[in-house]
């Protein structure tokens, strides 16, 4: 595995990584020693537990081995996922993960694509969620049906991925002809935007919307992806996105200072760019009702 060279990331302003859980004890301390001395740099790591007991002492025996691994003595944010809503064990880790928060062991706890019914569950409990990452795009809006109004009532920030579809939202996808072949969905992100595309009505009405996003985007002297991301970024409970970055491919620094323009506030989307935008989205299908809730394409 590759090391992050942090510092560029530093010089530009982005101070939050996402991690995996699970790295080989050399990897994960070299891409997370050099950031751990740097004030106000903050990672995120995933907890993906194996069906099992969850009791608190392999709950605590998984966090400490990350905290090992990341050279720390505590977690910034420990985001968890589980796989099979019928086996409720889930409950008990998290129950752990709360009591490990107030004990001041991880800072925030949160969830990775977990429905909205088990979200409204785990809050009843009196497990405070801090956020939940979910696929959330102007292709897959399913967190705007339910979720979003949950996320806001409950004080719950959304962390979305997918915001890009993997790259397939940008310039140079733009007037091309329906990518199918392995050689050209390259990356398991672009096969797998492409077959949501699929779903959400195809890749003609797909060129539509990237007409529209092009369009807006000269109006305001910035990228389709910047366009993209800022609509993602104004939706309610959304406090952040995540876009992927390949280390080593070039014109990775390019797309970061991209990114960052969507987050400029001189990115502002008028009324008239959202309508232009919506006429073509009001086309697409009803991926709730074809998927269902955030995160059940991983569970059906």
């Amino acid at each position: 595995m590759q090391e992050v060279k942090e510092e560029p990331k530093r010089q530009e302003g982005t101070m939050t990584e996402n991690k995996p859980h699970r790295f080989t004890p050399k990897d994960h301390g070299k891409r997370c020693k050099s950031g751990n001395s740097t004030p106000g740099l903050q990672s995120l790591t995933k907890y993906v537990p194996r069906p099992g007991p969850m009791d608190r002492k392999v709950v605590l025996k998984a966090l400490q081995r990350s905290m090992a691994r990341m050279h720390v003595d505590s977690l910034d944010c420990v985001q968890f996922h589980w796989w099979d809503y019928r086996d409720k064990r889930y409950l008990e880790a998290l129950g752990h993960l709360s009591d490990l928060r107030q004990e001041g062991l991880i800072r925030e706890l949160s969830l990775t694509n977990f429905d909205t019914q088990r979200l409204e569950e785990i809050t009843s409990r009196g497990i405070r969620i801090s956020s939940n990452q979910v696929q959330y795009s102007l292709i897959d809006q399913r967190p705007a049906a339910r979720m979003e109004q949950f996320c806001v009532a409950n004080n719950i920030q959304l962390l979305t991925y997918g915001t890009l579809a993997g790259g397939l939202l940008s310039e140079r996808y733009l007037g091309q002809t329906e990518p199918n072949s392995r050689a050209e969905l390259y990356t398991a992100s672009l096969s797998k935007y492409k077959k949501m595309i699929d779903s959400w009505g195809g890749w003609s009405l797909f060129q539509d919307l990237l007409v529209a996003l092009e369009t807006v985007a000269r109006t305001h002297d910035c990228s389709v992806a910047s366009v993209a991301t800022r609509y993602v970024l104004d939706r309610p409970a959304v406090g952040g996105v995540i876009v992927g970055c390949r280390l080593g491919i070039s014109g990775a620094g390019e797309h970061l200072s991209d990114t960052l323009q969507s987050c400029s506030p001189a990115l502002k989307l008028t009324e008239g760019d959202l309508a232009a935008i919506e006429t073509v989205t009001r086309r697409s299908r009803d991926l709730m009702a074809l998927i269902g809730d955030c995160g059940d394409e991983y569970r059906s």
